[in-house]
C-alpha cells in the first residue's frame, strides 16, 4: 500500500480519501514544523518548549510567537520557476534530449501518461502540494478568528492579509496549470463528505483569486500592517503589490482563448489590471533602468536579472514577487568552455532567435515560405542581412542568447567569443550534452563573470511589473484597441503606451499609433514572447492563446560552417515534438487522484485527453 509523508512527520495510507483531504487532520503534532520557516523567515524566532513540538493547532494560536509561526509555515508551496520550463516551450531545444530517458526526450516523444506526467514535467505535478499550501492557509484564516495570543488588531490584519495573498497565489498556480479546481474555503474536516465535492469553472475560481486579493488590500498600508513597503528581514514574504500582481495574471488568463467563459468580461480585466499597474507606480514600483558600467551587463534589461531582488526595494524596484532562487546558469545551462559545468542546458531555438526585432523595430522577417521554417521570408524594411543575421538586432536580443561571435566575458571584450560554428570550441553536438544543440546558448540570467564558485548568476521573478503592464495592453487593445486610453482615478494610459513603456527601458522604438488590433496582436504577442523569454511565461501563454499545436510543432537551429574568414548560415529542423495535442493544453490531474474521485463520487475530474 502506497503512503505519504505529511508536514507532521505522520505517513498516511493513500486509500480511499484524495489527496485534498488527507491534510485535514485537526491536531497535528509539529515536529517538523522549524523546516517549514525557511521560505517565510522573516519573523521573531519562536519560543518552543525544548522538545522541539508546538502541540495542537488549537495551542499554536495561544502564543504570539507561535502564530507567527504558523502564519511562515503557510510559505513555501509555489512551484519555484526554472529556467528548464523553456525546454519545454519553443523557446528551446535542451541539450540533454540526446540523452536516453531524460526528461526532456520523453517529453518531445509525447509517450507520457497522466500516471508519469509528473516524473516529466518541468515542475512535476504540484497539485498536492497546492492543496496542502491552501490547507495551511484555511487553518490559519479559521484559528485566528478566535486566537487568545495577545496581538494587536493592525497587525493581526495584516497577518490574514499575508495568509489570503498566499492562498490566491496557490490558486492561481493552480488553475493555470490544471483548470477550474474545487474551492475550499475552510479546512476540511474529518467527517466532509468529499462526494459533494465538484471542480469550480476557471471563471468561479478567478472569483475566488480576486476576492482573497480584495480581502488582503482591506488591511491598514501600515509597517505593522499589509504595506507596500519591504522592511528588514521580509525578503520573500507578501506585500501590498502582491495581490495586485496575482490579479492582473488572473483576469488576463480568464479573458484568454483557452479560459474565456463570459464570466469576467474584457472591460473588467481592463479596470482591474489597469488599477494594479497604477496602484504599483503610484507607490514606487518602475521599470527597473539602472544603467550597468559596460563589464557588467550590455544594458539595463541585461542587468535587471543579474541584480539581487533581496534589497528592500532600493535598487531594484520592478520586481514584485521572486520565488525563484539564485540559479547558477554558469553549471546547468552553460558552455563547455566553463570549467565544471555539467550541461548546456536550454538551448535557445532559431524560432526564438527570428521572434527578435532590428534594432529599427521591424521584424527581420516576415514569415517562412516553407513549411519547415527553413526558408525565411526576409522584411526588406528591416536592414537584415542573412549573411550577417545577429547584427543590429533589439538589445535584449545580446542580454538573452549567446550567438557565434558573441563576446563570452564583458569585461575582456577582446578576448574570447563564442564559437558555435561547426567545429569550432562551442559547435553543435549531437553527442555530448555540453554543447548546444541548436547553435546558441541561454545568456539571460547569466552574469559574463560568473564561474565555479561565484554564485552570481541571476534568478527569475515570479511576478514583476513588466508583466503587469503587458497584460494591462493585453486586455486594454482587446476592450477598447490599442489607442484608446483608460482612465482609473485621474490616471490614463493606452495599451500601444503600456507596450511603449517595454520597449523603451530596451531601447527599442515604440509601436506606431493607429495599429489595427490584428496588427497590434501580432505585434505584442511577439513582444511578449521577447520581454518574458526563459521566465516561464512562454510556456503558458501558447496554451492559453491556443498556440500549442502550431508554436512547439517542430523547432529549428542554425548550423554554422567556417571558410577561412567566410562563415555560412544553415537552417535546420527538429523532429516533430509529440507534446503539442490538446491534451497538453493542461497538466492531467494526478491518475491516483482521479480514481479516489470516481470511487466517491462517480465523477471523472480528469483534464481531457488523459
Amino acid at each position: 500500500m502506497k503512503s505519504i509523508l505529511l508536514n507532521n512527520g505522520e505517513k498516511r495510507a493513500l486509500t480511499g480519501r484524495p489527496l485534498v483531504a488527507v491534510f485535514c487532520k485537526r491536531r497535528l503534532l509539529w515536529c517538523c514544523f522549524l523546516g517549514l520557516l525557511i521560505t517565510g523567515a522573516c519573523n521573531k524566532q519562536l519560543d518552543l518548549p525544548s522538545d522541539g513540538r508546538l502541540g495542537s493547532v488549537e495551542e499554536a494560536f495561544t502564543d504570539y510567537n507561535r502564530v507567527r509561526g504558523y502564519l511562515n509555515s503557510c510559505y513555501g508551496y509555489c512551484p519555484e520557476p526554472s529556467m528548464d520550463r523553456a525546454s519545454y516551450t519553443d523557446e528551446a531545444e535542451d541539450a540533454d534530449a540526446i540523452t536516453s530517458g531524460s526528461n526532456f526526450l520523453i517529453w518531445y516523444r509525447g509517450t507520457i501518461t497522466a500516471s508519469t506526467y509528473a516524473t516529466y514535467s518541468s515542475d512535476g505535478s504540484p497539485w498536492t502540494n497546492l492543496f496542502q499550501g491552501i490547507y495551511k492557509c484555511n487553518t490559519f484564516l479559521k484559528q485566528i478568528k478566535t486566537a487568545t495570543a495577545i496581538v494587536s488588531d493592525e497587525e493581526k490584519a495584516g497577518w490574514i492579509a499575508q495568509a489570503h495573498t498566499l492562498r490566491a497565489l496557490y490558486y492561481l498556480q493552480l488553475i493555470k496549470r490544471y483548470g477550474g479546481v474545487p474551492v475550499f474555503k475552510e479546512p476540511l474536516e474529518l467527517n466532509h463528505d468529499f462526494s459533494q465535492d465538484h471542480r469550480a469553472t476557471f471563471g468561479e475560481v478567478v472569483r475566488f483569486i480576486l476576492a482573497d486579493c480584495d480581502s488582503a488590500l482591506a488591511a491598514p498600508d501600515t509597517q505593522t500592517g499589509f504595506s507596500w513597503n519591504i522592511y528588514d528581514n521580509q525578503f520573500g514574504i507578501m506585500n501590498r503589490a502582491v495581490p495586485y500582481a496575482i490579479k492582473s495574471q488572473a483576469v488576463t488568463y480568464a479573458v484568454s482563448p483557452l479560459w474565456a467563459d463570459g464570466s469576467i468580461t474584457l472591460e473588467e480585466a481592463t479596470r482591474i489590471t489597469g488599477e494594479a499597474l497604477f496602484r504599483c507606480l503610484a507607490n514606487g514600483y518602475q521599470l527597473f533602468d539602472v544603467e550597468p558600467s559596460p563589464s557588467a551587463a550590455q544594458n539595463a534589461y541585461a542587468f535587471y536579472f543579474i541584480t539581487s531582488s533581496n534589497d528592500k526595494r532600493s535598487v531594484d524596484k520592478e520586481t514584485i514577487y521572486q520565488r525563484g532562487s539564485q540559479m547558477q546558469v554558469w553549471r546547468d545551462a552553460g558552455m563547455p568552455s566553463t570549467p565544471n559545468m555539467t550541461k548546456a542546458g536550454p538551448c535557445p531555438t532559431q524560432d526564438l532567435v527570428d521572434a527578435y526585432e532590428m534594432a529599427n523595430g521591424e521584424p527581420p522577417i516576415t514569415g517562412y515560405s516553407d513549411a519547415d521554417h527553413l526558408v525565411p521570408v526576409i522584411n526588406p524594411a528591416s536592414g537584415y542581412d542573412p549573411e550577417n543575421p545577429y547584427a543590429g538586432r533589439d538589445p535584449r536580443f545580446y542580454a538573452s542568447v549567446y550567438y557565434n561571435g558573441a563576446v563570452r566575458y564583458l569585461n575582456q571584450p577582446a578576448g574570447k567569443k563564442v564559437a558555435a560554428y561547426e567545429g569550432g570550441a562551442d559547435g553543435i553536438s549531437a553527442s555530448d550534452r555540453r554543447f548546444t544543440r541548436t547553435g546558441y546558448y541561454q545568456r539571460k540570467f547569466n552574469n559574463s563573470q560568473s564561474g565555479q564558485g561565484n554564485n552570481a548568476d541571476g534568478a527569475i521573478r515570479l511576478l514583476r511589473l513588466g508583466e503587469l503592464y503587458l497584460n494591462f495592453a493585453e486586455v486594454a487593445y482587446q476592450a477598447g484597441g490599442p489607442d484608446e486610453p483608460v482612465s482609473i482615478d485621474g490616471t490614463a494610459m493606452t495599451a500601444r503606451e503600456a507596450v511603449n513603456a517595454i520597449r523603451k527601458r530596451a531601447g527599442m522604438p515604440g509601436f506606431p499609433a493607429g495599429m489595427s488590433k490584428e496588427a497590434f496582436e501580432k505585434k505584442y504577442r511577439n513582444e511578449r514572447r521577447i520581454e518574458l523569454a526563459f521566465e516561464e511565461h512562454r510556456f503558458f501563454d501558447v496554451r492559453r492563446w491556443k498556440l500549442l499545436g502550431t508554436s512547439d510543432k517542430f523547432v529549428t537551429g542554425m548550423r554554422i560552417r567556417q571558410n577561412g574568414n567566410n562563415l555560412t548560415y544553415t537552417r535546420f529542423r527538429f523532429s516533430n515534438r509529440g507534446s503539442t495535442a490538446d491534451r497538453f493544453l493542461m497538466y492531467p490531474i494526478d491518475q491516483s487522484e482521479v480514481d479516489k474521485i470516481i470511487g466517491l463520487s462517480g465523477v471523472n475530474w480528469q483534464n481531457p485527453g488523459w
